[in-house]
């Protein structure tokens, strides 16, 4: 199957559960929230383009893997490229949208060093040389994001902040 996103270049629209709250959290983790779709992102984003490095790396079943990575290139998150014809072998390459995923697996990761692990498996510098330390700001007023800062406005028909009205 070929990746597919809408006229807008936007990804295709899963059909939700329609038990519970209306929410964005809950439609991305229906899109990417197994385990072995993000670890495969991961590896991806690492360079590790063919399958087997992916299972290796992932330690994820293949059958499983194989299932996932289907997924993610129907959802349009990732694009299979052809690399050998004889016999037919195929790489994968994230999308904007799959690239888009890798401040959700940084943010992850950090909050897995933080609270999971003593000592952090691997780490990220940024381009200005210094180790990556993520934080979240606001693009209107430049400040830096916190939990106690976030206000909750609901928008979504019939719900409210403490459930269905």
């Amino acid at each position: 199957m070929k990746a597919r996103t809408t006229r807008d270049g936007t990804l295709p629209a899963l059909p939700l559960d329609s038990r519970g709250r209306p929410c964005s959290v809950a439609a991305s983790l229906q899109a990417v929230g197994e385990k072995w779709a993000l670890l495969a992102v991961r590896e991806i984003s690492f360079g590790n383009h063919r399958f087997g490095a992916i299972a290796r790396n992932t330690g994820a079943p293949r059958d499983v893997l194989t299932v996932r990575l289907r997924h993610l290139e129907t959802i349009g998150v990732l694009v299979r490229r052809q690399y050998s014809e004889h016999p037919p072998r195929f790489e994968y390459h994230l999308t904007e949208a799959g690239r888009d995923l890798l401040v959700v697996l940084t943010t992850l990761r950090a909050w897995g060093d933080r609270w999971l692990v003593d000592e952090p498996p691997a780490v990220f510098t940024h381009s200005c040389g210094e180790e990556l330390d993520m934080v979240h700001s606001c693009r209107h007023c430049g400040r830096e994001v916190v939990s106690d800062d976030l206000r909750l406005r609901v928008s979504s028909p019939g719900w409210d902040a403490h459930g269905p009205v």
